[in-house]
């Protein structure tokens, strides 16, 4: 069976589906894989690299024929229409946002597998693409908040006198919450954190950071995301958190409920009681924005000199090895449904929807739009 992975079509998308060095795993396995040439050039990834790896690199359409396409982002409505029947592919799929490129694979008679969906299990952790670019996009935060901020983050005796450190507040310890309170205390912040899952405090404070305890329910969701909270609950949380975000220096905000508007956490009034000079990196903008007055790709400097840095296509901005964790998390996944005969790969690829971890992450197949516990007639 053929893998195919195209060029990202998305502007602003630098990441690849496969990275050279994971590619011997899926030719090992019986698999033939042929990449779009310069597919991988925004990663640093060159053609020559794929060649070496053993894969094919051919220039123009390389979906046509293919058995299973690999992506980042969603195949677009007609290069879903494009496929053959019965073709598998395998990207980031929300049933939320590519209404469309789900349509169409439903029409055309495609396996449509959704890496956001993979469930938060155990045995899918080395599948978990959402995972895995949260890492990077919470590293990037960090960084990016050291940059646009005029303050020193560590703390620095010197002959001119002491320079005390920057305070970092982090709200959300997700993945990303977490890689981004790891980064800022490498970088020598004094950092706290706060997030609506009490739970959540050991791993805060095992990253050397305080843990903000306000006087408010948990709200624990499945899969080890928050749920949803009520809107007299956030307006309470956030009257609780204006003093903990005044005081300042770095606000990084990284909270998001799956499938749903990123949860409105910071207000303009609570920004603007920020000082002058203090920065808000906002990692949800994307999806709505956690932070009043944020856009994705853009800075925004309020009346009171507070700079919002809203984020778009974070992960892209560690492109080579944002490709390579999510490359790992594709290949796992395809390997879980290659067919094995007496101990030994025999390169078809066969979704198996007894497997929980298949059955969550598949959106269509063979023309019929599917949820986890079965086929949507």
């Amino acid at each position: 069976m053929r893998v195919a992975v195209p060029k990202e079509s998305r502007p602003g998308e630098k990441r690849v589906a496969l990275v050279p060095d994971i590619i011997n795993k899926l030719t090992r396995a019986g698999l033939e894989v042929v990449i779009e040439s310069g597919a991988g050039s925004a990663a640093e990834f060159s053609d020559q690299q794929f060649t070496d790896a053993g894969a094919i690199v051919k220039s123009g359409d390389v979906l046509a024929g293919a058995d299973v396409i690999a992506s980042v982002q969603p195949l677009t409505p007609d290069q879903m229409r494009s496929l053959k029947k019965g073709a598998i592919t395998i990207s980031f799929l929300s049933p939320t946002t590519a209404v469309d490129s789900i349509e169409a694979a439903a029409t055309a008679g495609v396996t449509a597998l959704s890496l956001e969906l993979v469930p938060r299990i155990s045995r899918a952790q080395s599948m978990d693409a959402l995972t895995s670019q949260a890492l990077c996009a919470g590293y990037r935060a960090a960084l990016v908040g050291a940059e646009l901020s005029p303050r020193f983050f560590p703390l620095l005796m010197t002959a001119a006198g002491t320079v005390t450190p920057a305070k970092v507040l982090v709200l959300g310890a997700g993945v990303a919450g977490l890689q981004a309170i790891a980064t800022a205390k490498r970088l020598g912040a004094v950092v706290s954190a706060y997030d609506v899952r009490p739970a959540s405090a050991d791993e805060v404070k095992s990253m050397g950071a305080k843990f903000v305890t306000l006087e408010l329910e948990a709200l624990e969701g499945a899969g080890g995301y928050a749920r949803e909270m009520t809107e007299d609950r956030a307006a309470k949380q956030r009257e609780l958190l204006t003093p903990y975000i005044a005081a300042a220096d770095v606000l990084i905000t990284t909270a998001a409920v799956p499938g749903r508007a990123a949860p409105r956490l910071v207000t303009a009034e609570m920004a603007a009681s920020m000082s002058p000079g203090a920065v808000i990196i906002d990692l949800a903008a994307e999806t709505g924005g956690n932070v009043e007055g944020s856009k994705p790709g853009e800075i925004f400097i309020t009346p009171q000199g507070v700079r919002i840095w809203g984020g778009k296509d974070v992960p892209s901005q560690l492109a080579t090895h944002a490709s390579m964790l999510f490359s790992r998390n594709v290949v796992n996944l395809m390997l879980l449904m290659t067919k094995i005969v007496d101990g030994k790969p025999t390169g078809e690829v066969i979704p198996d929807f007894s497997d929980e971890i298949i059955d969550a992450a598949t959106v269509t197949n063979n023309g019929a739009k599917r949820t986890p516990e079965g086929v949507k007639k």
